[in-house]
């Protein structure tokens, strides 16, 4: 099997699509560090604890999302080992709902085109591929897992994240 690895070392000039409009915490300048409400990329030295992921279709037409426990403590650094046991592409994007629900909708009108989620909380895999994601939570709520591949989401591939204090 393919193994792509993301360890994304924070720094403070980071910046990639999908950080910008949901950042939580900024100073007086507006620097944000990288970070949006869910959290921002973690530090491999700093791991907390492991999650595995499996990404599966099932036979009656199910795409879910199998494995551990989705509920973190704020300031919890998680590394994700998510693997594609499926035969169809999937990803594994963390982020708010009402992001997801967005970004879903952009997905579904540029159907057909490969895009490419390779940001630090989102990943996009082939058959039979894996990788890590490693993630610190940095705000208490209720967020979500999911796979934006159109179809994908309305066939169950998306679950609930739960950060508390």
């Amino acid at each position: 099997m393919k193994h792509l690895l993301l360890t994304i070392a924070l720094a403070s000039s980071f910046a990639a699509p999908g950080f910008a409009g949901e950042a939580a915490h900024g100073n007086k300048s507006g620097d944000t560090h990288g970070e949006m409400k869910i959290g921002m990329p973690g530090d491999a030295a700093a791991v907390d604890r492991t999650v595995e992921i499996d990404m599966v279709e099932t036979d009656d037409g199910e795409m879910l999302f199998k494995g551990g426990d989705l509920d973190f403590k704020e300031g919890e650094t998680v590394r994700f080992v998510v693997r594609n046991e499926g035969e169809l592409d999937h990803e594994f994007i963390l982020d708010s709902q009402k992001k997801n629900a967005a970004h879903k909708n952009e997905m579904a009108d540029m159907s057909g085109m490969n895009m490419g989620h390779n940001e630090p909380n989102r990943i996009r895999l082939a058959p039979g591929e894996d990788a890590e994601i490693i993630w610190t939570f940095a705000n208490n709520g209720t967020f979500e897992a999911a796979c934006l591949i159109p179809g994908h989401y309305e066939s169950g591939m998306f679950r609930e994240v739960s950060v508390t204090h």
